[in-house]
């Protein structure tokens, strides 16, 4: 019977400590194999925290990995270039995404976000910015869906 084993770890960058170290211990793993596959297919992702899934066969002693893709609000800070989200977000603006970095967000997210075109998966990511106090292209995310819904920006 396969075990699956979750956690977020720091993409390019996990290590053999907390969260896989002590999951996969028990398995009976070459740990140092699996972090080093975990962190070829997160490369891509370093700086971030990535979602993955390992997949341990115990019997065989073989395992799987998934990467899933990061947190929309990791994607939109990284873009901003900021560490954190305001703590009081009415209030505070973070930031200002452009039209471009909003489409390299939900590129990136891809199949991972609900809607079904990229206009659609787009406004999803207005939603997450609006909850952060990012405005984008230095509209109030509300708006930026509005006009997308209007045919005013196609993404």
């Amino acid at each position: 019977m396969v075990e699956t084993i979750e956690a977020l770890v720091d993409a390019g960058n996990a290590t053999a400590g907390p969260p896989l170290g002590p999951a996969l211990g028990p398995f009976g793993l070459n740990i140092m194999e699996v972090l080093k596959v975990i962190n070829e297919k997160t490369k891509a992702f370093e700086g971030l925290k990535i979602p993955v899934k390992v997949m341990v066969n115990p019997d065989d002693k073989t395992f799987e990995i998934e990467i899933g893709t990061p947190p929309t609000t990791a994607l939109i800070l990284k873009e901003l270039g900021v560490e954190k989200g305001p703590g009081k977000n009415r209030e505070e603006k973070i930031g200002d995404l452009s039209l471009d970095q909003l489409s390299k967000i939900v590129e990136t997210k891809g199949v991972s976000l609900l809607g079904k075109n990229k206009n659609a998966a787009a406004k999803e990511v207005l939603g997450t910015c609006l909850s952060m106090g990012v405005t984008v292209d230095g509209k109030n995310p509300r708006e930026v869906q509005r006009l997308i819904d209007q045919g005013e920006i196609q993404l």
